[in-house]
């Protein structure tokens, strides 16, 4: 018999994305505006018009301005050997964490991004002097709205929530969720719908191991 498929959880906001999570398989698909510190030979077919000023031989020029997926700037990036400068999105920059910091329940996050924090996260790799800026607003921006969050899972009881998620990134989406469940497994307790309590699996293959060492 098959098992049911189960989510596997983004790795985005530690040190490395999990590449058995489609979250962050999409997430590191998202494009982060570079600048090439030094000529790249026979690139240019790829990431340049022909209007876009590369060579003859397809070399994209120094200084040029890119949109790389988030997976190819951090492999192409390096500090010492100065390949590509990164540039912050601007949802990242000084002006839009004044507005979070503000009030950050007004921001819709799935526009300006769907993988806010993962992929904010993942910036901080790059060797900003606004890192701790950005760390530091990430948090506050979560904190600011994680509570409206998980009020809103508990007071949308059988009620259509589209509205309500619409404007969360991936992550608050899946912390609704988690809401939403707690809510309807309360809800299926409390009118004496829950399922029957049983010994976990664990505790089950324990008890066989006691009960074979007894018989031996």
């Amino acid at each position: 018999m098959s098992e049911a498929y189960f989510r596997v959880e983004s790795g985005a906001l530690g040190p490395e994305e999990n590449f058995l999570s489609l979250d962050d398989i999409l997430m590191s698909h998202e494009k982060i505006p570079v600048r090439t510190e030094t000529p790249m030979p026979r690139l240019g077919a790829f990431f340049l018009d022909r209007s876009g000023g590369a060579e003859t031989d397809h070399t994209i020029p120094q200084g040029s301005k890119l949109e790389l997926p988030l997976w190819l700037a951090k492999g192409l990036y390096d500090h010492k050997r100065r390949i590509l400068s990164v540039d912050l999105p601007k949802i990242y920059q000084q002006g839009w964490r004044t507005v979070f910091s503000a009030d950050a329940n007004v921001v819709d996050l799935h526009k300006l991004g769907p993988h806010f924090y993962g992929f904010g996260s993942q910036l901080l790799r790059f060797d900003s002097p606004e890192n701790a800026d950005i760390s530091q607003s990430l948090l506050q921006t979560f904190i600011g709205r994680f509570r409206r969050i998980m009020d809103s899972s508990q007071n949308a009881y059988n009620e259509d929530t589209s509205a309500l998620v619409a404007r969360l990134d991936e992550m608050e989406r899946g912390l609704f969720q988690t809401g939403q469940k707690g809510l309807n497994d309360f809800q299926c307790w409390e009118k004496g719908r829950a399922s029957q309590i049983t010994a976990s699996n664990l505790v089950q293959n324990y008890k066989k191991r006691k009960f074979t060492d007894m018989g031996n």
